[in-house]
């Protein structure tokens, strides 16, 4: 990849997809509040459902923690806690591993179900099919990486995405040279993942915004009442 290519690709489309990323997820929930769910089909196929929603959604929160917290941590901070690039590296490839193949059953599982079942299919939209298919390759994609990076144990890999992504936060211009030479899976990986940020207030996916953290630290106990029967006897 040339240079000018690698620095649109690396250096300015990050900051389109999440400038798309955050402003439309603003504006479609202030103008299109009644679309913003995720278009459940539960009614259909439940036991398939389950455990694809599970895995998958299990999956995908531990590759998000995972991918936020090694990074955006700042490279000293790790060299302070005495955490060296080798353990940081067979430590992501061994937990990413395992959250990456429970995402990737799960949302094989939810591709198959949507994909296959004639009443689940007439009731998606393009754009339920498109997200689905994307997040499948990209998991294909996260998951070949693995391979490449236990050829590169010592981490010095990582090394170069973790200042990447931290020069994309601080605004340095170079920060797309950090990545120029690693191999072309980590590449399509990258961008397909900005991608996804590009799309994803067109799609279900805005859904997540409205997962309700708050219920856990919610105060006090929830009050059910029991709406009174009517009375069968007859009145006199």
């Amino acid at each position: 990849m040339s240079t000018t290519l690698n620095g649109i690709v690396f250096g300015w489309y990050p900051y389109l997809c999440l400038t798309v990323f955050l402003l439309g997820s603003l504006i479609r929930f202030d103008r299109e509040q009644y679309s913003w769910r995720s278009g459940s089909s539960q009614l259909l196929r439940r036991r398939q459902l389950r455990w694809g929603s599970n895995l998958f959604h299990v999956g995908i929160l531990m590759i998000f923690a995972g991918h936020f917290v090694g990074l955006l941590t700042p490279i000293a901070v790790f060299d302070m806690l005495g955490v060296s690039h080798g353990f940081k590296q067979g430590l992501a490839i061994t937990a990413g591993g395992i959250a990456g193949v429970m995402c990737f059953i799960g949302i094989a599982l939810l591709a198959h179900r949507r994909l296959f079942d004639p009443r689940i299919r007439a009731t998606s939209s393009y754009g339920d099919i498109v997200i689905l298919l994307l997040l499948w390759v990209q998991l294909t994609l996260g998951l070949a990486t693995i391979f490449i990076s236990l050829g590169h144990m010592d981490g010095h890999e990582m090394v170069k995405f973790m200042n990447w992504a931290q020069g994309l936060l601080t605004l340095d211009p170079s920060a797309a040279s950090y990545i120029a030479d690693v191999h072309p899976v980590f590449k399509a990986h990258i961008f397909l993942g900005l991608t996804i940020f590009l799309v994803f207030p067109f799609t279900r996916l805005v859904h997540i915004w409205s997962a309700p953290v708050w219920y856990l630290g919610r105060r006090g106990y929830q009050v059910v009442r029991v709406r009174p029967r009517p009375d069968p006897r007859p009145a006199e």
